[in-house]
């Protein structure tokens, strides 16, 4: 589903966000993305996004080359990838509804299908008696919900989330998290960027990646391979 090999990433005159980077995340698999702030985390997202192309080495996803892709393929991947970004990103004074209706124009869905699936998603999130209320007098933990049902628009095969629980409190971040892991049941490959190390701790099984000032220093998966 995704694969990095030797990615490196740099920002003359900033210098080099990652270095030699490579993993690989299989179908279905739910992986934590860790690091301090600054470690590269953010990058690689863009990076498997294709919002951004490596400096070197490559960046595979859904059987898309970072060194071959055109712009109708970054197109055709992005309907099939969603993201979540920490501060949401929706449409102020714009209802929930609107805000996934939205997105599901934008991505060409017929004018007759948007309205019934916005509120097919925002059911899926546990947000159907707040559809019709404005994101601006929503909590933090709902508006990133209404961000999620925006990312499911095209019923991703990879999600990616950026800092997802980084503006929620305890009770909405542990919301999030057991949306995430509903989603990923149902098949989604999912990796999650995240500092805090209390949400990681909490999914045993889940994959941990770790980056440190732009090189990957662990791999759960390795160290499981090892010890066996």
């Amino acid at each position: 589903m995704i694969k990095l090999t030797k990615v490196t990433k740099e920002y003359p005159p900033r210098g080099r966000a990652l270095s030699d980077v490579s993993f690989h995340i299989r179908k279905g698999e739910f992986a934590f993305l860790t690091g301090h702030s600054g470690s590269g985390k953010s990058t690689t997202l863009r990076l498997i996004h294709m919002a951004e192309r490596p400096s070197s080495g490559e960046v595979r996803v859904l059987g898309f080359s970072s060194e071959l892709a055109t712009g109708r393929d970054i197109w055709k991947l992005r309907r099939r990838v969603g993201f979540v970004f920490q501060d949401f990103r929706l449409l102020p004074g714009r209802t929930a509804l609107e805000n996934v209706a939205f997105a599901l124009e934008v991505t060409g869905s017929p004018r007759r299908e948007r309205i019934p699936r916005a509120n097919h998603l925002l059911e899926e999130v546990g947000l159907s008696t707040k559809s019709e209320m404005s994101v601006d007098v929503l909590s933090g933990g709902e508006r990133q919900r209404v961000a999620i049902a925006r990312a499911l628009v095209n019923e991703p095969l990879v999600l990616l989330a950026d800092e997802p629980t980084g503006n929620l409190d305890e009770r909405a971040a542990r919301g999030v998290m057991e949306l995430f892991l509903e989603l990923n049941a149902r098949g989604t490959s999912l990796l999650m960027a995240t500092h805090e190390l209390t949400l990681v701790r909490s999914q045993p099984d889940a994959r941990v990646l770790e980056l440190d000032e732009g090189r990957l220093v662990y791999d759960s998966e390795l160290v499981r391979e090892e010890s066996a």
